[in-house]
């Protein structure tokens, strides 16, 4: 696939009549990438767990672009909540025709121990186990992708499915962090795997943003380490800005020969910053018999009664 290296918004094609869905679309990477999009003549669902924020951020789009969103509740440390939100866009009164392109945006990152409500450990319970679930009860509507956000994290990240929730191990913010960044990663490959056998022509994508400045990465609750991560981004040009951030994200979302199975990041600085390309995740992340058993079990846990 031959590509600029400085493939940018400039780039999204038409969007006119496809759906997407976005979730933590109103702050940081995820409203970039919602307000990207509508600017393209896309409609987007915004799928936030707070109502008015994400209506506070939605009035500040421009008038046509706000025409064509609209905000609806989803709480990813809730799996009932997850329910309802599939519910009503499958068979309730927001019910859905088709989503083109469902976006795993939202995130926790390096917070401090904390339960979920149904008592998973709360970056993983969030990041990756309620996006598998979500994914798992919007996929009979998707007709193109779903992008699972990633992170560099992933490279120190480890997957034990005998201990998701981090319970032996310990829990270390971090660390947790990147398991469930690893853990994302390696549900965006095996859904994939499920797709091709499938036959349904689905894709499954994963894309990291680099170093972004957001209000995310401190929010550790461990004053040190949360100024380590200000002084970072008060830094000019040290971290990227959410929307140069949300492009690997709307590559991988937009960009209609992009094969399934891919991973998007920036292009420099390995990783750190620059522009989308297909890059590369750790061998790890390929591990088709742990990525298989960690779909089953996440399966099993966000099974909807």
């Amino acid at each position: 696939m031959t590509r600029s290296r400085r493939w940018n918004t400039a780039d999204i094609t038409d969007q006119t009549g496809r759906t997407f869905v976005v979730t933590g679309a109103n702050a940081g990477i995820g409203f970039a990438t919602t307000r990207a999009l509508a600017e393209r003549g896309a409609r987007v669902i915004m799928a936030c767990r707070n109502i008015e924020k994400a209506e506070a951020a939605r009035a500040t789009l421009p008038a046509v672009s706000r025409a064509l969103t609209e905000v609806r509740r989803l709480d990813l440390a809730d799996l009932d909540s997850v329910a309802a939100f599939v519910a009503d866009a499958t068979t309730g009164e927001g019910a859905l025709e088709r989503i083109d392109v469902l976006i795993n945006n939202a995130g926790l990152m390096n917070i401090p121990h904390g339960l979920t409500a149904q008592g998973h450990e709360m970056q993983f319970g969030v990041n990756t186990l309620a996006h598998h679930a979500l994914t798992m009860g919007l996929a009979p509507l998707l007709t193109d992708r779903v992008v699972w956000l990633g992170s560099l994290a992933h490279l120190w990240g480890r997957i034990d499915t005998d201990d998701l929730d981090s319970e032996r191990r310990g829990y270390r913010p971090l660390g947790a962090y990147g398991n469930s960044k690893l853990g994302c990663i390696m549900l965006a490959y095996e859904w994939q795997r499920r797709f091709d056998r499938e036959g349904r022509g689905l894709r499954s994508v994963a894309a990291h943003p680099g170093y972004t400045a957001t209000e995310l990465i401190r929010q550790s609750g461990r004053p040190l380490a949360d100024r380590f991560f200000e002084l970072g981004n008060s830094i000019p040009g040290a971290g990227l800005s959410p929307e140069q951030g949300a492009l690997p994200v709307l590559y991988a979302a937009v960009v209609p020969d992009i094969a399934g199975g891919a991973f998007v990041g920036p292009d420099r600085a390995g990783g750190l910053r620059g522009y989308p390309r297909i890059t590369w995740s750790t061998r790890r992340s390929h591990d088709a018999a742990v990525s298989a058993d960690l779909w089953q079990r996440c399966t099993d846990m966000a099974a909807f009664r």
